[in-house]
């Protein structure tokens, strides 16, 4: 009876990537045979019909290419302005990745996932700023057509003799949560192309006569229709799985090659990928290991490792299935892949006309499945030797000779006791060691010790004696059934003693992975993780090992002394982490060397490399085995990734206390200040103002007092008001205030400061209220404007603009000053940071991370970056650093709310 449980590591596997998907936005890609099919129309009515139920669409990039009918429907969805990027002397619009990730829409537009950036962006091509706004968990449609993936550029290239050079991964095309295939026929989009609904008529004219013609467009449509398919098929898998569903659904011609000892098996292994290619489909390739294919010499079994890593690099998914029966194996391995044909290959000569072959076994265990016999290779016969000499090989005749010497000594012990014992008795001793026999050497001496049995009995014990004459009839039915019950119980003992073996083995392995997960999780230290994970895995897989950790630095660390070090290439295991590839032994990577590397992947990032030199390369070559390394690999890696935020916890809490003791001897020691200065301060005052005999020296003296006291002062309130932000006492007392009496009331605050400055204030027209801390607000106002002027010649411009768009609210304040350090525009707003190291301007550098403290605490974001226009600011252009003028500009923006309804005055 088949188990239609769906199978629990494929289950874990597809549970494990849900969850990485779970925080990650979603993608859709309208995928067609060419342009003109219909994907951005398709697209557009999609979001228009999502906008339309309440749902955040923001148009990124739209290619409508004088389309009327496409454009039309862009009428009720919001537009992301475009990116003005200057190239060679040229203006040119591209997507603006920072703008869509500052607006954070639910669904966002992006079409032509192919397009290649203008040099300049952030990234070379528009599906890696599509791969980061799913990383921001921003939902995206998209569209491509099918000469744009890279597997099939050079198919398209050889159909419609054009080479398309903008092309993205099918790694990325298979990651797509979903694919809608737009279709047109051939006909109708010629007929399209002629009335211009796809370019405009001197285009259309170029195209009609080049790419868009009949025999082009049905090849591509056939094509995309196949490529879809896969696609598709992908999605039917993981349904299946899911609702474990055991039925084999023919909705592809997948192919199942089965690979035995002969050795025609690499004939097998290319005649199912030659024939997976001319279907253009998916083929697996398996071996089932018997107990009899469990004796096979070690040639043998060489040779049937080096069939499977054949049929791996022929594009084959492998797998080595353990199983008494294997014509049920192959059927439970293709039910659970959904692979509808079977591949095997014609046995030279049939046992018996009674007996089945193999495909017959399968048709009537799976009659579904379709079973393709393939003819054996030209030079099989010139084989039959070596066959004869394997045969002799996997069945020793030492096992039989053994068996016939446990039949003969059960002779001997039964004959002195046939006159004390009742022949049932007998009959049963001789039972026991049919089962022993089964037990130690297997299934065909056991057969044979029934066999000498029954005859020995018949002989000795039957009379009349030493004759193989019976005297009574009923006697041949206790041979009968003699016989049957030993080949009976040999069977079952032997195939008892291979499920244990298997049983053993995977406990075996089990084991091994427990005892290193607990181990790993137990250390707290990496050079004692590294030390336990290298025993553990030279232990299971007889070999040496090292570990190269990946430091703090980003650099990987060579291992410590031990067995074999100096052997190792440093270069290979770069190459392995930063490739995130397997290198060396058994791989087209470096295959010469007696080292494979393989990354330590962890959840994060490659967190090292493991290189393994096994005793016994071979043993890497068993999908199993390989599989069993890679699980300790992972075990390791997390392990690892696990420690290094453990370091970064410990050195994140050290900071915060070291923060926390400081802000607290900084406040203390500022409460300490504040009363000494202030009444300094005021005596200074009182000294000036009421004594007018003081000298001009004095004077001079007295008031310089007094401006240093003031500006004492003002560090204190800096300090404490740092304090105070970082410890999270302050309450913010948010009202609804209008931005014109914030900036109003801080112009007010710092008309001394502003005194030799030409202040510049240029305000949208009915800007909305805001919901601030009004006098913080002001506080990141006053900081702001004391900064420019600190930095800027006496009689320079300070200007202050403020936008309002649909979800921010937007301030800058811009100067004509010197301009800001390359580089340093983020470090400018951390603590005790200045925006010149080395200049006398007094600041001990605190004015602008209280800024960002009250931003940051208020939602908002704020930042600095060399001077542009403040139209494009405010809009959420970053400017072009190329030519950088003179001055700098400070923003921040701030959410808007809704705001309460106002009376009516009308109605009072």
């Amino acid at each position: 009876m088949n188990d239609s449980r769906p199978d629990p590591d494929d289950l874990l596997a597809q549970i494990r990537q849900d969850e990485a998907r779970a925080s990650r936005g979603k993608l859709r890609i309208y995928f067609g045979a060419s342009a003109g099919v219909g994907k951005t129309y398709a697209m557009l009515r999609a979001a228009v019909e999502l906008h339309a139920k309440g749902v955040d669409v923001l148009a990124g990039v739209v290619e409508t290419h004088g389309r009327r009918e496409t454009a039309a429907q862009m009428g009720v969805l919001e537009v992301l302005p475009a990116k003005k990027i200057n190239y060679q002397g040229r203006i040119l619009s591209e997507f603006d990745l920072d703008g869509a990730l500052h607006r954070r829409p639910n669904l966002i537009l992006v079409d032509e996932l192919a397009h290649s950036n203008v040099a300049g962006s952030r990234h070379p091509k528009r599906w890696q700023d599509v791969d980061e706004l799913l990383d921001a968990g921003i939902n995206v449609y998209t569209t491509l057509n099918v000469q744009h993936l890279d597997s099939l550029n050079d198919v398209v290239g050889g159909i419609a003799g054009i080479r398309v050079h903008e092309t993205l991964p099918d790694t990325f095309f298979d990651q797509a949560d979903e694919v809608v295939f737009v279709d047109t026929p051939a006909d109708e989009l010629i007929a399209r192309l002629n009335a211009g609904k796809i370019y405009i008529p001197d285009q259309a004219k170029r195209a009609s006569q080049n790419f868009f013609r009949k025999g082009n467009l049905i090849a591509l449509r056939e094509l995309a229709l196949r490529r879809a398919a896969d696609r598709v098929g992908e999605d039917v898998q993981a349904y299946r799985m899911r609702h474990a569903i055991n039925q084999v659904w023919k909705t592809e011609a997948t192919l199942l090659c089965c690979i035995g000892p002969e050795d025609d098996s690499d004939y097998i292994v290319r005649s199912a990928a030659r024939l997976a290619q001319q279907m253009a489909t998916t083929w697996h390739a398996v071996y089932v290991e018997t107990p009899a294919l469990q004796r096979l010499s070690n040639e043998q079994r060489e040779r049937i490792l080096q069939t499977v890593r054949l049929a791996q690099d022929l594009g084959a998914k492998t797998a080595v299935l353990s199983s008494q029966h294997i014509p049920q194996a192959l059927a439970d391995y293709a039910s659970q892949c959904n692979l509808s044909k079977i591949l095997i290959g014609r046995p030279e000569r049939r046992r018996s006309w009674l007996a089945r072959g193999l495909g017959q076994k399968i048709a009537a265990i799976a009659p579904d499945l379709d079973v393709i016999e393939l003819g054996r290779a030209q030079n099989a016969p010139a084989r039959a030797a070596q066959k004869t000499r394997n045969h002799n090989t996997v069945y020793p005749l030492a096992r039989y000779a053994w068996a016939a010497a446990i039949c003969a000594a059960t002779t001997l012990l039964t004959l002195p006791l046939r006159s004390a014992l009742d022949q049932a008795n007998i009959v049963m001793l001789f039972l026991l060691a049919v089962l022993g026999v089964a037990i130690r050497y297997g299934r065909g001496p056991a057969m044979m010790a029934a066999v000498l049995n029954v005859a020995v009995f018949d002989l000795f014990f039957v009379p009349p004696l030493m004759s193989f004459s019976v005297s009574d009839v009923q006697y041949l039915l206790t041979f009968g059934v003699m016989l049957a019950v030993g080949i009976i119980v040999g069977q079952l003992a032997a195939g008892l003693r291979f499920q244990v073996r298997i049983a053993r083995h995977r406990e075996a392995r089990s084991q091994a992975l427990f005892e290193v997960a607990r181990d790993l999780s137990s250390v707290l230290v990496i050079e004692q993780l590294v030390e336990v994970a290298e025993q553990a895995i030279a232990r299971e897989f007889r070999a040496h090992a090292h570990i190269f950790v990946l430091g703090m630095d980003d650099m990987l660390q060579m291992p410590r002394s031990g067995t074999n070090v100096a052997s190792l290439d440093i270069g290979a295991a770069h190459w392995a982490l930063e490739n995130n590839e397997a290198a060396g032994l058994g791989t087209d990577t470096l295959p010469g060397s007696p080292w494979l590397y393989l990354p330590l992947k962890a959840p994060m990032r490659a967190r090292g490399v493991l290189a393994i030199c096994p005793t016994q390369p071979r043993l890497l070559l068993v999908p199993e085995q390989r599989e069993q390394l890679e699980t300790f690999a992972v075990l390791t890696a997390i392990a690892l990734e696990r420690l290094h935020y453990v370091y970064v916890a410990q050195h994140t809490t050290l900071q915060m206390e070291s923060e926390q003791l400081r802000n607290s001897l900084l406040s203390a020691l500022s409460h300490d200040l504040r009363t000494p200065l202030t009444a300094l301060y005021g005596m200074s005052q009182m000294l000036e103002s009421s004594s007018d005999e003081l000298s001009v020296d004095t004077r001079e003296i007295v008031q310089t007092i007094g401006r240093s006291a003031r500006r004492l002062n003002a560090m204190v309130d800096n300090i404490l008001d740092m304090a105070r932000l970082q410890s999270g006492t302050v309450q913010l007392n948010r009202q609804w205030r209008p931005f014109e009496e914030v900036i109003g009331s801080a112009l007010r605050s710092m008309d001394t400061t502003l005194s030799n400055h030409l202040v510049v204030t240029r305000l949208a027209s009915e800007l909305p209220l805001i919901y601030v801390d009004a006098t913080l607000i002001e506080r990141v106002l006053c900081n702001l404007l004391e900064n420019a002027v600190k930095y800027t010649p006496v009689g320079s411009t300070v200007t202050i603009d403020a936008k309002a768009s649909e979800r921010q609210f937007l301030v800058t304040v811009s100067d004509d000053g010197p301009g800001l350090l390359p580089g340093r525009e983020e470090a400018l707003f951390k603590k005790f940071s200045r925006g010149q190291q080395e200049s006398t301007t007094p600041g001990v550098g605190l004015g602008l991370a209280i800024c960002r403290a009250i931003i940051e605490a208020h939602g908002g974001d704020i930042w600095a970056e060399p001077q542009a226009e403040p139209s494009l600011l405010l809009a959420g252009h970053l400017p072009d650093t190329s030519k950088r003028p003179r001055g700098a500009t400070f923003g921040f923006s701030i959410p808007l709310g809704i705001p309460p309804n106002m009376p009516d005055r009308s109605e009072a």
